[in-house]
Order: structure tokens, then C-alpha cells, then sequence
């Protein structure tokens, strides 16, 4: 297992153009998950019912409801 950890971590610790790659993913991950939600996935539930049991009859209904 030592063998393992050691091969990755010294893989991750000499890349050059890998870091570079690596640092555009997570900036993609963070505008996909962080900024994306924030502007287009607003919280519904909590801005149309005021406590839980509301929200969960809501979910509930939605869930149950038959679509033709």
C-alpha cells in the first residue's frame, strides 16, 4: 500500500503540464457546482414555505402526483 500512496504522490509532486490541467478542471468544477447553483438553482422550497412540514406535503404531492 505504501508502494502505491508513494508512486501517485510522486507522480502528482513532478508533473508540470498535469498541474496546469489539474487547476483548470477544479476552476470548472467550481463555476459547474458553486456558481451555476447560485444563479440558476435557487432554493424553491425555502422561499415558498415557511417551515418544514409545508415543504414536505409540497414534496410529497409533487412525488405522487399522476402525469398523463
Amino acid at each position: 500500500m505504501r508502494k502505491i500512496v508513494s508512486f501517485y504522490y510522486e507522480g502528482f509532486r513532478n508533473m508540470t503540464t498535469g498541474r496546469n490541467l489539474w487547476i483548470i478542471i477544479l476552476v470548472k468544477l467550481f463555476v459547474i457546482f458553486i456558481v451555476l447553483k447560485l444563479f440558476f438553482f435557487p432554493d424553491f422550497l425555502n422561499s415558498r414555505f415557511a417551515n418544514g412540514k409545508d415543504r414536505s406535503n409540497y414534496v410529497l404531492h409533487e412525488i405522487t402526483k399522476i402525469k398523463n
